[in-house]
């Protein structure tokens, strides 16, 4: 549910709006999947938001160019280029789903004179879910055993069927921002040890408020850590950051969890070290491309369990998300602050 700020605030620009009699013109990618905006969602943005698709756009930019004054982005969609931005002369601010921002360049939005806000608080409780779901359902070997229990093959249960204990064991972080650190208080309910690599260490009173433990060096966490999960954004420091030599670091026992950025590993190395046993495992919610191509190896292994990037996918996220786009789209329109926005300098 939205906060009493956010329905204040939003009560009180619907006013400001309804004395207008003009509801703000808005860009979107479509209503219709894949790319579309959240069905739940359209009937209370069509009350706040005029929306123009991009197929609308395209017919007639004379006419709507000068009137969008924001663009809503749903699922990386529309597509923000020079072309783009050129042919909309009165764009005041862009609103990104999600946390992640390597699908935007950040240097030519800041060159329009044009805002940016995403929503990185919406998504940190059901990402952090979705990261330990994949951990248990990787050391458990969830899907394995799915198969056995519905096969029609199956006459027996194998008293040897053998999964890997969670509790007690270490888990790796790399990227102890917001949901890393949900994670950490996740794992620590499973009396977890807890490393992590960060560009910057945190406070010591947050550490121990989850028993973590700073590794400077990325070496250390991948040769000490059962689970070693990604949740780090993608630069071009962390471009391919677990690689062949990364991989190799690991113990043979230990699963990789990626619920960042696909281009964070590189998967052809990842392939050959489930292949060959360097790794025993991955949980993976993001690959690079999405979705993988249908011939890929990854998708044959029985070692390997992979979702179609739903970390933020709950209701209620999805829903927060759409009420923080909204509340910083609304408040850039007004001239006031705006929340979550992203410092472009």
């Amino acid at each position: 549910m939205a906060s009493l700020r956010t329905l204040k605030f939003l009560r009180q620009f619907h006013q400001k709006i309804m004395q207008n009699q003009k509801l703000p013109c808005v860009l979107i990618n479509s209503f219709e999947e894949p790319y579309c905006v959240n069905e739940d969602h359209v009937a209370d943005l069509k009350k706040r938001l005029n929306f123009v698709t991009m197929q609308e756009f395209l017919e007639n930019k004379t006419h709507f160019g000068p009137k969008i004054q924001a663009i809503y982005i749903w699922g990386g969609k529309p597509v923000i280029d020079k072309e783009l931005l050129q042919s909309l002369p009165t764009l005041k601010i862009i609103v990104n789903s999600g946390a992640g921002l390597d699908h935007l360049d950040l240097n030519l939005i800041a060159s329009f004179g044009v805002k940016l806000a995403n929503t990185p608080h919406a998504v940190t409780n059901s990402t952090a879910d979705m990261g330990m779901a994949l951990l248990l359902a990787s050391a458990r070997r969830i899907l394995e055993g799915n198969e056995v229990a519905t096969s029609p093959d199956t006459k027996s249960f194998s008293i040897n069927w053998m999964g890997q204990e969670v509790t007690g064991s270490t888990l790796g972080i790399i990227g102890m921002g917001k949901i890393g650190y949900k994670i950490a208080q996740r794992a620590k309910a499973f009396e977890m040890k807890i490393l992590y690599h960060n560009r910057n260490r945190r406070k010591v009173e947050e550490e121990q408020a989850v028993g973590a433990y700073y590794c400077a060096k990325l070496d250390e966490l991948l040769q000490q850590s059962d689970f070693v999960l990604l949740i780090t954004p993608l630069t071009p420091q962390t471009y391919k950051m677990i690689g062949k030599r990364e991989l190799g670091l690991m113990k043979p026992t230990a699963t990789l969890i990626n619920i960042g950025r696909g281009q964070l590993v590189d998967q052809d190395a990842l392939v050959e070290a489930l292949q060959t046993g360097i790794i025993k495992a991955a949980g993976l919610d993001v690959t690079y491309p999405e979705p993988l191509p249908r011939s890929h190896p990854l998708l044959k292994l029985k070692n390997v369990i992979l979702t179609p990037h739903i970390g933020s996918a709950t209701h209620q996220s999805r829903r927060l998300m759409m009420e923080n786009m909204v509340e910083s789209l609304l408040a850039a329109l007004s001239g006031l602050s705006i929340p979550n926005e992203v410092n472009l300098k």
